[in-house]
């Protein structure tokens, strides 16, 4: 009887040989699930806190353009290569689609609305300042069309950063390019808003 049970093997019963529970969140080796892992604290301030002061330095730089650049001639920074010129931009970023003034009014404000509900399972250090940067500059945007005139929700957008060859941006179009660019490099890298890592 010995035997048989050497060979076939008893079942696997906790309290028989003192064998502790499996925890939960474990795997067979102990070690803790990825997806029961501690993500650690969120990055709500990191997000607002970016998104911030890419906002007061877009909303600053414009003030100052329209009292001190508007109806003046440019100013050249670097030769014909760069130069400060004070535009009236009723399109989306880099004076396009100029018809859709209202379309990409509603479209910044579902973009501050879908960052506003991400945010609160957002634990990704790099997430928080690519999202930050977004929403600053969106709402950098959306100030402009809500408040500038022609009207609420149809205003053009002060842009004034003129590159040789290239659409007149402003600093909120800046915001939004590089973290639209971050965005795409860290889905890239398989790293989710809440601190996980996946692998397709």
């Amino acid at each position: 009887m010995a035997e048989a049970e050497r060979i076939i093997g008893t079942p696997d019963i906790p309290d028989a040989a003192g064998a502790e529970p499996e925890q939960p969140g474990s795997d067979d080796a102990g070690t803790q699930r990825p997806d029961e892992r501690p993500r650690g604290k969120r990055r709500i301030f990191v997000l607002f806190t970016i998104a911030a002061l890419a906002y007061a330095l877009d909303l600053v730089s414009k003030m100052i353009v329209v009292a001190k650049l508007e109806h003046h001639a440019p100013i050249e920074i670097i030769g014909d290569w760069l130069k400060f010129e004070a535009i009236r931009n009723a399109g989306a970023a880099f004076g396009m689609g100029e018809a859709f003034t209202v379309i990409f009014t509603v479209i910044a404000a579902s973009v501050i609305v879908v960052i506003a509900r991400l945010a609160r399972k957002l634990y990704s250090l790099p997430w928080a300042i690519a999202l930050g940067l977004l929403l600053g500059g969106a709402l950098g945007n959306l100030t402009d069309r809500i408040f500038r005139s022609p009207g609420v929700f149809e205003g053009a957008v002060v842009d004034f950063i003129a590159p040789k060859h290239f659409a007149v941006f402003n600093l909120a179009d800046s915001a939004i390019v590089c973290g639209g660019v971050l965005i795409v490099l860290l889905s890239f890298k398989g790293l989710d808003p809440d601190g996980t890592v996946h692998k397709d």
